[in-house]
């Protein structure tokens, strides 16, 4: 006896679910006063003294690496960028491991993303070991279980090569991506690997950046005026073709 197919109804079948890929400071976490008190223990320490807020955030959105590197140039610091590095680390995990806040609607859409199935990952320019250590610190890690450092690809942001590298290891096309961003570098880093942005400004002043008029979505008030209704509907929205 034969049988034939009976052909598929292609609205009965699931509804793809899109890659997310999150940044970690100033966008999930608010971490940034952990990180410029860090800097400034360490600044302190070679002599830098009163080092500022307003010091710290040119450097927002780039990678610790770069930021050190910029830094002791800047004071004359001749310490090797491996001891600043490692530096930095120590104090930092010591603040992050105490102390870090999840933006609250941001832990609510990881766990509507996470309940709905949608791939995610963190792409971040932080240290491995504080990527672990904030995640674990907050309970994220039991939904972001993939994350990408910037020690671990060839360039930091604005280049795109930790948001390639988040869409490799979850199986996925760059073009298919959604990233989530606070810094303008992180915003066009998204933009050059082809990905969409939905930007979350941490630094008001920068909301009429280039890099964050041109994301898919805007709050240009920031995590004040983000929410996860707001981000979850935009992601369903078919992707328009240029």
């Amino acid at each position: 006896m034969s049988t034939s197919a009976t052909p598929l109804d292609a609205s009965a079948l699931p509804a793809p679910r899109t890659p997310v890929i999150f940044d970690l400071d100033g966008t999930l976490v608010d971490s940034e006063p952990n990180y410029y008190e860090a800097g400034r223990r360490l600044l302190a320490g070679y002599g830098v003294p009163d080092f500022s807020w307003e010091q710290h955030t040119r450097f927002i959105g780039i990678g610790t690496r770069e930021t050190l590197e910029h830094l002791s140039q800047e004071f004359g610091i001749a310490a090797p960028i491996e001891e600043l590095l490692a530096g930095k680390n120590r104090h930092y995990l010591e603040l992050a491991r105490t102390h870090t806040e999840v933006f609250p609607e941001m832990r609510v859409l990881v766990e509507r993303l996470y309940a709905a199935g949608h791939p995610m990952a963190v792409a971040s320019g932080s240290s491995r070991a504080a990527i672990e250590a904030v995640l674990a610190g907050t309970g994220l890690d039991a939904q972001l279980t993939t994350t990408v450092s910037a020690e671990e690809v060839a360039h930091g942001k604005p280049e795109p090569d930790v948001f390639l590298e988040a869409a490799r290891r979850l199986g996925v096309a760059p073009a298919d991506c959604v990233v989530l961003e606070d810094a303008a570098p992180g915003a066009q880093a998204a933009h050059r690997a082809g990905m969409r942005c939905i930007a979350i400004p941490y630094v008001a002043e920068t909301s009429d950046d280039p890099a964050f008029t041109a994301a898919g979505l805007l709050f240009k008030g920031g995590q004040g005026e983000f929410t996860a209704t707001a981000a979850y509907d935009w992601l369903g929205r078919p992707v328009r073709s240029s």
